[in-house]
């Protein structure tokens, strides 16, 4: 295999997975065949393309990955592609995330867009209903798919392009270095029903139930959670969340790090929360991200 597989820098439980340019450029011509709309419109080309991602690392990229996500004690891998040259632009980022994804599992439907995966922009102002696209407000420690029936296993966030840019770090927590684990997963109330809506935005016409946190299947506590889409139904689940969510956010234990253009977080949605830091204002600011998230293969 000719990627190579590091710790990350600012912690043992985030793995880097580099891609040199050289491999890369083995992805133009199979990639090639794979227009966007295709890829859009036949999800038997998303598998195709994929293989041929994980033929150009003999087959070993998808067992690589599955490995980390599945690993209770890492669970996160940061791919940094070597990007130098104009041929690889975002058609390509696209593509290569959609490759990603389909080496492990099938992703989920984007009501938002309408699509397997979904882009927008974060900018300097903003009219959205979600924090999602709030530039200058923290995004607080979160998981995905809180709001749907669908499961979701796995997220993939990659950066696809940004300017007039400072701050908004990624910031991340594994659920097991989380200080008030023990005190918050074991609280019957967190075992409770919640009901779960969503803004117009997403595009979801139902509301869902479930607990905030569960156990996996090795008995571990997983979480499922969003301060923005709870709808508490009493006092004691509304004071249950506001616990959680400073609990959270004050953290010692956050990981925070810039995540560098064309590169992309792909994470186990179960044991790990994602958020970002405020930018700091700039009337020029832009950043557009691409996600997609699904399930695992069986």
């Amino acid at each position: 295999m000719s990627f190579s597989v590091t710790d990350h820098q600012n912690s043992k439980r985030v793995r880097v997975i580099k891609f040199k340019e050289s491999d890369l450029d083995r992805l133009v011509f199979p990639f090639k065949k794979h227009t966007i709309i295709s890829l859009e419109y036949k999800p038997f080309s998303r598998f195709s393309l994929a293989k041929s991602l994980d033929e150009v690392f003999n087959n070993s990229l998808s067992k690589e990955l599955t490995k980390i996500l599945n690993d209770r004690q890492t669970g996160t891998v940061v791919v940094e592609p070597e990007m130098n040259n104009k041929k690889f632009d975002k058609d390509f980022l696209v593509k290569l995330s959609t490759g990603l994804a389909y080496l492990v599992g099938n992703p989920n439907f984007d009501s938002m867009t309408g699509k397997y995966y979904a882009r927008f922009y974060v900018k300097h102002q903003d009219s959205s209903d979600s924090y999602l696209r709030k530039a200058y407000t923290n995004l607080d420690l979160h998981t995905d798919g809180t709001y749907v029936k669908e499961k979701t296993d796995w997220l993939i966030m990659t950066k696809m392009e940004e300017q007039g840019v400072s701050g908004g770090e990624s910031v991340i927590l594994h659920l097991d270095d989380w200080e008030h684990l023990d005190e918050l997963s074991n609280n019957p109330i967190g075992q409770q029903n919640f009901t779960w809506g969503s803004p117009k935005s997403k595009n979801i016409e139902y509301k869902v139930e479930h607990p905030v946190f569960k156990k996996d299947k090795n008995d571990k506590p997983i979480i499922s959670y969003i301060d923005q889409f709870p709808e508490p139904k009493n006092m004691d689940q509304g004071l249950f969340l506001q616990r959680l969510s400073d609990c959270l956010e004050e953290s010692k234990n956050k990981i925070e790090f810039p995540l560098p253009v064309g590169s992309t977080i792909f994470s186990n949605n179960y044991f790990w929360l994602h958020g970002r830091k405020p930018f700091k204002e700039n009337t020029n600011l832009s950043r557009e991200l691409l996600r997609i998230r699904g399930t695992f293969f069986n």
